[in-house]
Order: structure tokens, then C-alpha cells, then sequence
């Protein structure tokens, strides 16, 4: 019998392809309906600005703003915020602002040149985007860690300037948000969320600057409104609910274990928890522990629905198989609560991060080991990395011919540019190769 409100799957069973396609159908619980309200708040902020801007955030915020310069909030507010928090949030803060900082620092790329035998210069030049928006959700709950895990690499990078959109209900804002805005060194802060804050950093209102870049996760409006705007606007990523994949071989405390899986479901109804093990018991034990838990969580029904929508707890034939799954899931979160967990490291192929052995839980990366949070969800950690400082670098080619290098690269674009029937490639090749007009 399963005490817990969450699936039992075995990959031994006729049925589970169809229940893991199932449990991975994100894009199922995809609104039309929505998809319509985000295009039209996008194209009224388009239109009108300010004016739209405050009208979505009273409609939707429950604000009674009355002009947009409201919806900044001064930067001495934010410092004042700071200075103003117990002394155990502003330290623990500062901890995990220092290790955010010192992991993206050895991120940063440098530019480089180099010349050939026929003299040519050719290089990249890497520099940092002038301005980016970071979104920062503030619904359900309050983010300051996601202010850190988006601002500070940008910062690292070297962007010109920061904006910070936060969705304030009611005129609510946690002050460990503003105090993290300030020690991120993020330039302004906007209270508005939602698409409308979206649409406010793509387009610009007047009082919101439009910006290069958009970073940061948010609801289902904001993911909307990510993809429909699109290259317009550089995007991080869309990012879906969060998700958290631990693969245990029974070693770990089963508590440990489930609660792993409860932090992750408190995140949202639609986050997911999947656990992949190969020893029933171990699972059995597992289910026990999250039956035993989730009652005095204070996000016990948030947590309860995501388990009973997304969560699972698999039984595989071995740690073997239990990889290869791993890599088909491509999970936000990977956990290797596993007793040699670096044996299996190797095996890793697809996964926003992966943290090593049941010392490493997943919420340890959420605040402070360094990297940042903002990671690739369903499943695009097949082919999408992490939040990092070259998001906000953008990188030039360097191109220069030397006298003799023109020579002999017209007469190699000349031949592909005929190839291609592009004759005008071609003679303005030959024109810098040969000084020939034909």
C-alpha cells in the first residue's frame, strides 16, 4: 500500500512508457486561453506604454498606482532595506553573494586575436550586453535568492546597467528582496510582474526602459510572454515549473530522501519529484518518510498537489538503467544520492546540475554553493546551459586581410560564391584579390 499522495511507477511494467510520457507532458497543461490574454497585454503595453503598464498592475497586482513612476522603488529604499534586516538574513545574504560572485568570476571570457601565415588578423571580442531586465517572481513566494542568482553574473559580466521587475500583490514586497536588489548592485527595480513586466523591459514604456536581454524565471503569463516575444529581445530561457531527479541506490536516509522531494514540490502544484531506485524497500521506506512529512509542512498543500500531478517514485532494474532514464528526462536538478556518486558522474549527459552524494541536497544549490539557480526545465538540458556570466556577453568576430591573405582567400570565396551563383560575392572577392574589374 502507498501512504503517500504519489505515483508508484516500475519500469518493468507493460504501462510505463505511457505513465512517463504522461508524468513528462508539460506542454499538456498549455493554455490556449492564456496564450490569447498574454498577446493582448503585450500589445497594449506596446501601444500605450505607461498608461497600460499601471492599468494591468491595479487589474492584476491589486495596486491603486496612479502614474508609473510608482513602480520604481528608490534606491536608497533598497539600501535602507539592507541595512535594516536581522543580522543573521544580511550575513547569510552576504555568504551566498560572495560564493555566487566567486564561481561566475572564473567564468568570464576573454577576447583574443591571433595572425596567420598570410598575416590575416582574425579574433573574437567579448563584451558584456549594455542593459538587461531580471525578472524575479513574487506570487506565491518571495525570491531574494533568484536576485542573486540572476543579478550578480551579470554584474560579473560587466552589463552597463541592471533593471529588477518583482510583482508586488497588494503593494506587498518582501525587504530581504529590495536587500538582495542592493547587494546585487542592481541599478533600478520595478514592482510589476507578470506579462506586463515582460512586455514593459521588450518594448519600453517611457518611464521602463527597453532592454537587450531578458533573464529569470517566472509563472505561466511570464513564460508566455517570454516565447511570444521572442527575437525581439535576447531570452535566457522559458523556463517550466521546477524539477528535481534523485537517483538513489538505498544508501541515504530515507528522510533525507523525502525530503528532497517535498522541497522541490513546495516550489509550485506543477512542480515535479521523481525518484529513481533499484531497491523496493528503499522506495517503500521513501513513500513512508513523505506520508510522515508533508502533514507539517506550512506549504503541505502546494507540495501534496505537486506530488499527486508530477511527482513518481520509480523502481528500476539497477543504477544502470536508472542513468540512462536520468539522461532521458534531462532533469532541471539531478541529484546522485548514490554511495560513489562521482563513479556515475560520467554517465551524466543531460541535466542542469548535478549534485554529488546525499550530503548534496538540491537546496544547498538553490541559495549558496555558487552556481546560479536560473537552469534549463523540461527537458531542454539536452541542449541549454545553466545562467551564467556569457549570458550576458556577446562575442564579435575580428576580421582583417592582410595584401597577400586577400589574394588567396578571393580566389577560394570567389570559386564558392560562383558555386552558389552569387556573382557578386564573387567579383567583390576578386576585386580586393587580384585588383581585376570584369
Amino acid at each position: 500500500m502507498n501512504p503517500a499522495p504519489i505515483a508508484l511507477l516500475d519500469t518493468r511494467a507493460a504501462d510505463f512508457e505511457c505513465r512517463l510520457a504522461a508524468l513528462l507532458d508539460w506542454e499538456a497543461v498549455a493554455d490556449s486561453a492564456l496564450e490569447r490574454a498574454v498577446a493582448e497585454i503585450l500589445a497594449a503595453v506596446r501601444r500605450h506604454g505607461d498608461a497600460a503598464l499601471v492599468e494591468y498592475t491595479n487589474r492584476l497586482d491589486r495596486r491603486r498606482l496612479t502614474a508609473a513612476a510608482e513602480l520604481e522603488i528608490p534606491r536608497a529604499e533598497l539600501e535602507a532595506a539592507l541595512a535594516a534586516l536581522p543580522e543573521a538574513q544580511r550575513a547569510a545574504l552576504t555568504a551566498a553573494a560572495e560564493r555566487i560572485r566567486a564561481f561566475h568570476e572564473r567564468q568570464k571570457q576573454a577576447s583574443w586575436e591571433y595572425r596567420d601565415a598570410q598575416g590575416n588578423r582574425l579574433g573574437q571580442r567579448v563584451t558584456p550586453l549594455a542593459r538587461v531586465g531580471i525578472y524575479v517572481p513574487g506570487g506565491q513566494a518571495s525570491y531574494p535568492s533568484s536576485v542573486l542568482m540572476n543579478a550578480i553574473p551579470a554584474r560579473v559580466a560587466g552589463v552597463g546597467e541592471i533593471l529588477m521587475a518583482v510583482p508586488a500583490p497588494a503593494g506587498a514586497l518582501h525587504p530581504m528582496v529590495l536587500a538582495a536588489a542592493a547587494l546585487a548592485g542592481v541599478d533600478r527595480v520595478f514592482t510589476m510582474g507578470g506579462a506586463q513586466a515582460i512586455a514593459a523591459f521588450t518594448f519600453g514604456t517611457g518611464t521602463v526602459p527597453a532592454v537587450d536581454k531578458i533573464v529569470g524565471p517566472g509563472n505561466a503569463y511570464v513564460a508566455a510572454a517570454k516565447r511570444q516575444v521572442f527575437g525581439r529581445v535576447g531570452l535566457d530561457m522559458v523556463a517550466g515549473p521546477s524539477e528535481v531527479l534523485v537517483v538513489c541506490d538505498g544508501s541515504a536516509d530515507p528522510d533525507w530522501i523525502a525530503m528532497d522531494l517535498l522541497s522541490q514540490a513546495e516550489h509550485d502544484a506543477l512542480a515535479q519529484a521523481i525518484l529513481l531506485t533499484p531497491d523496493a524497500e528503499f522506495r517503500g521506506r521513501v513513500a513512508d518518510s513523505i506520508a510522515r512529512l508533508l502533514p507539517a509542512l506550512e506549504r503541505r498543500e502546494i507540495a501534496a498537489a505537486a506530488l499527486a500531478g508530477r511527482g513518481a517514485l520509480v523502481l528500476v532494474r539497477d543504477l544502470d538503467e536508472a542513468m540512462a532514464l536520468a539522461n532521458r528526462i534531462a532533469p532541471e536538478h539531478l541529484e546522485l544520492a548514490v554511495a560513489e556518486p562521482e563513479r556515475w558522474l560520467d554517465a551524466v549527459r543531460n541535466a542542469g546540475a548535478v549534485f554529488l552524494g546525499p550530503h548534496t541536497p538540491e537546496a544547498i544549490g538553490d541559495y549558496c554553493a555558487g552556481p546560479s539557480h536560473v537552469l534549463p526545465t523540461s527537458a531542454t538540458a539536452r541542449f541549454a546551459s545553466p545562467l551564467g556570466v556569457y549570458d550576458f556577453e556577446k562575442r564579435t568576430s575580428i576580421i582583417g586581410c592582410s595584401p597577400a591573405g586577400a589574394v588567396q582567400l578571393a580566389g577560394i570565396a570567389a570559386v564558392l560564391a560562383r558555386g552558389e551563383s552569387l556573382t557578386a560575392h564573387a567579383r567583390s572577392a576578386e576585386y580586393r584579390g587580384a585588383g581585376t574589374r570584369d
